[in-house]
C-alpha cells in the first residue's frame, strides 16, 4: 500500500518507504519557489528521522533563495507564533504530529501562522509536480540562521493573556505526559512558572516515544496511573508537536479527545457569548454548549486550516477540532495545546472547580470512531459507491457532501470521509445512545466492506 499522504494537512508518510530525503528536498524547493523566497522558519519534533528531514528541507529552501531560520526541536505552535512576530513569509513544521514514530511530515505555514488552505495547498502541489524550482547562484544564497527564542516568545504571549496570579494561588499539582516530544521543555517549565507542582513523565527529547503520540484514552494509561499515584488535580497529555491535548481528571479518568474542545468551549462561552468554529466530525456537544450560552456554531470540512481561517474571518470566540486541537484567537489562530492548558487551569482556579465537575457539565454523547484500511486508489471509489446509494439507502437523513458524506438523523449522525493524514477511510458516528452510535457505524462499514484497523 502507498503510505504517502498529500493533503491540506501537508505531505506525510513512512520514513524509508514513501517519505524520503528526495521528497523533502523537492517539496522544500516547491515551497520556496511558491513563496518567491523570503524569510522561512522551520522546526521539528523529536522523531529519529527529524535531523535527516531537517537537512533536506534546509537544502531545498536555501537553494531557492530563502533565508532559513532553524528553531530546532520546537513545538509547532511556538514556531507559528514566532513566525508572525518576525513577519516571516512562511514556515515548515517537520512533524508527524499524532502519527506513529515511523511517520514524518512537512506541514506548510503561511505568513499569518495558519496552515495553507485548500487552494494554496493545491497551488503548491502544482509547483511540486511541475518540478521547475527557483535556483539561486552561489553568491545569492543566505547562510542558515539558528534561533532558540521561540519558547520564550510563546511563554510571554501566554502570560500576557492569562490570570497567572490566580493560577499560582491555587497551587495545582499537575501531571503531564509530553510523550518525549517537542513540548518536553516548554510544558513543565510553563506549569512551574504558574506555580504548579509538576509531576512529569516522558519529558526527554533524547528518548523514543513511549507510546503513540495521539492523546486518546488508550494512549493515556501511563498518565492515568501517574495522576492517581501522585494525587494530581489534573493530567495533560501532548502529541509530538504540541497541537493536540488529552485530559485526565483528578479521579484518574482519561477523557475522550472530544472533551478537550468541549471543555474549552464551555470555558470561553461562559465568559463571552459568540461563535464557535469546529469541523463536521466534532461532537454535537459543542452545539448544545453554544445554545446554553447564547452562542452559535459554524462547521467546516476537516482540517485545521479550514477551522483556523473561519475563526479568523468571523471573529470567533474559540475554535478547534474533536481530535484535541484548540484555537484560542487571543493567543493565535492555530491549535495550541499549551494555551489550552493555561486556559483550563485559569478557569479551574477562578471558579474553584475540579476538572471532573467541569467534565460532568459537558452534554453526554457516545461517539464511535473507526479507521478502515484502504489504498489511495480505492478510497475515492469506495466513497463514491456509497454516495451513489445514499438516496435509496439512507431514507430520512439530512446529507452533507462538503467533506465526504455526513448523514444526520434526529437521534444521531455518521460521517464517512477520506483521512487527511493517513491512507484510510474514517467513520465517525455519534448519538445519545451507545447502541445507536454503534449501529450507525456498522451501517456505514458494512456498505464500504473494509477492515477496521482502529486501536
Amino acid at each position: 500500500m502507498n503510505l504517502l499522504k498529500i493533503s491540506i494537512s501537508g505531505v506525510r508518510g513512512i520514513v524509508g518507504a514513501t517519505f524520503t530525503p528526495e521528497l523533502a528536498v523537492n517539496f522544500a524547493q516547491a515551497f520556496g519557489t511558491y513563496l518567491e523566497s523570503g524569510k522561512i522558519l522551520i522546526c521539528r519534533d523529536t522523531r529519529p528521522s527529524g535531523a535527516m528531514v531537517r537537512s533536506a528541507v534546509i537544502s531545498g529552501l536555501i537553494s531557492t533563495g530563502c533565508q532559513v531560520i532553524d528553531l530546532g526541536i520546537c513545538p509547532t505552535p511556538s514556531m507559528q507564533l514566532l513566525l508572525t512576530h518576525l513577519n516571516a513569509r512562511g514556515g515548515i513544521a517537520i512533524s508527524g504530529g499524532h502519527n506513529p514514530e515511523d511517520w514524518n511530515a512537512l506541514k506548510f505555514v503561511r505568513e499569518d501562522g495558519i496552515y495553507l488552505n485548500a487552494l494554496q495547498a493545491s497551488e503548491l502541489l502544482d509547483v511540486y509536480h511541475q518540478g521547475e524550482f527557483s535556483k539561486m547562484p552561489w553568491n545569492r544564497l543566505f547562510k542558515l540562521e539558528e534561533r532558540n527564542d521561540a519558547i520564550e516568545r510563546h511563554l510571554s504571549k501566554l502570560s500576557q493573556n492569562l490570570e497567572c496570579e490566580a493560577i499560582r494561588k491555587r497551587k495545582f499539582r499537575v501531571a503531564v505526559d509530553c510523550c518525549n516530544g517537542a513540548c518536553s521543555e516548554l510544558t513543565p517549565r510553563f506549569l512551574e512558572e504558574l506555580g504548579c507542582s509538576v509531576v512529569s513523565i516522558n519529558d526527554s527529547i533524547q528518548e523514543r516515544f513511549p507510546h503513540d503520540p495521539n492523546p486518546t484514552p488508550s494512549n493515556m494509561q501511563q498518565l492515568r496511573a501517574l495522576v492517581k499515584a501522585s494525587g494530581a488535580d489534573i493530567g495533560f497529555a501532548h502529541d509530538a508537536d504540541g497541537e493536540r491535548l488529552g485530559i485526565v481528571t483528578e479521579q484518574g479518568v482519561p477523557l475522550s479527545e472530544e472533551y478537550t474542545l468541549a471543555i474549552v468551549t464551555e470555558i470561553e462561552l461562559s465568559k463571552q457569548a459568540g461563535v464557535v468554529v469546529t469541523n463536521l466530525s466534532t461532537t454535537q456537544a459543542i452545539d448544545e454548549i453554544a445554545i446554553r450560552h447564547g452562542g452559535s456554531v459554524i462547521r467546516t470540512p476537516i482540517g485545521q486550516a479550514y477551522v483556523a481561517e473561519t475563526v479568523k474571518e468571523v471573529g470567533a470566540v474559540v475554535g478547534g477540532e474533536g481530535s484535541g486541537g484548540v484555537i484560542l484567537p487571543k493567543i493565535q489562530f492555530t491549535h495550541d495545546s499549551i494555551a489550552a492548558i493555561g486556559r483550563i487551569l485559569e478557569f479551574l482556579a477562578l471558579e474553584q472547580r475540579s476538572i471532573s465537575k467541569l467534565a460532568e457539565n459537558i452534554p453526554l454523547f457516545f461517539m464511535v470512531k473507526r479507521n478502515l484500511a484502504a489504498s489511495p486508489s480505492t478510497i475515492y471509489a469506495n466513497i463514491q459507491e456509497l454516495r451513489n446509494s445514499i438516496e435509496t439507502d439512507a431514507e430520512g437523513s439530512e446529507v452533507d457532501y462538503s467533506d465526504g458524506i455526513k448523514l444526520s438523523w434526529p437521534d444521531g449522525w455518521v460521517h464517512i470521509r477520506d483521512s487527511n493524514t493517513e491512507s484510510m477511510i474514517r467513520i465517525i458516528a455519534e448519538a445519545r445512545d451507545r447502541t445507536r452510535a454503534e449501529t450507525l457505524a456498522d451501517w456505514a462499514q458494512s456498505r464500504l466492506r473494509l477492515r477496521d484497523v482502529s486501536d
